[in-house]
């Protein structure tokens, strides 16, 4: 009997030991007090938000609900790295690349999977084919959300800007957002819409 209890509690250790810090992550690549990293925490916290809504309604597709908070928090960690000056972002690399700074982040954290959510959030997800007929400076790969937990938080991202801060887009004004880029994404978008929205 005692065997089997020490094995229930080392499985129970394990799931504990990949419970992510969030806040600690954060706080090492923004150590600072200042806007862009209230940006960050608004924005994040406001998708965080949606996105277990989402979770909590729909009990039946059994997500990760720790997960999808955690990686909600963490999936714009690379935005500092971006020459996006009217978010207070004075990095080198062009923004459409803050998801994937911000994978490789993650990685060298050790948290693979939190990192494939950071590079599949942008837009609708990017397909290999929409990289090169763009021209977009990414690697030549596909980069769609493909777990629910990663499909979860990139159409929640979809509804909160980070110059409107106090704001939640409705459907068809996140909808005229992604349309800019291309017909695939809106298409892409609609889905989760029938899959998430009661």
């Amino acid at each position: 009997m005692l065997g089997l209890h020490s094995h229930v509690c080392s499985d129970m250790l394990q799931q504990l030991a990949i419970i992510v810090n969030y806040q600690q992550i954060i706080d090492k690549y923004y150590p600072q007090e200042n806007a862009l990293k209230r940006i960050l925490l608004v924005h994040s916290s406001s998708v965080a938000l949606k996105a277990l809504r989402i979770v909590d309604a729909h009990p039946e597709m059994n997500i990760d609900r720790r997960f999808v908070e955690e990686a909600a928090m963490l999936h714009d960690i690379g935005i500092f790295q971006c020459d996006a000056p009217g978010i207070h972002c004075h990095g080198t690399q062009p923004y459409i690349l803050h998801g994937r700074m911000g994978a490789e982040l993650l990685r060298a954290e050790g948290f693979p999977r939190h990192a494939r959510v950071c590079e599949r959030h942008t837009g609708a997800g990017i397909t290999l084919q929409e990289i090169i007929d763009q021209q977009l400076p990414l690697p030549h790969q596909d980069f769609q959300p493909e777990t629910i937990e990663e499909q979860i938080v990139c159409y929640a991202d979809k509804f909160f800007s980070k110059t409107r801060l106090e704001t939640e887009k409705t459907i068809e004004q996140a909808e005229r957002s992604l349309a800019k880029f291309g017909t695939a994404g809106v298409e892409r978008f609609r889905r989760w819409v029938e899959i998430f929205e009661p």
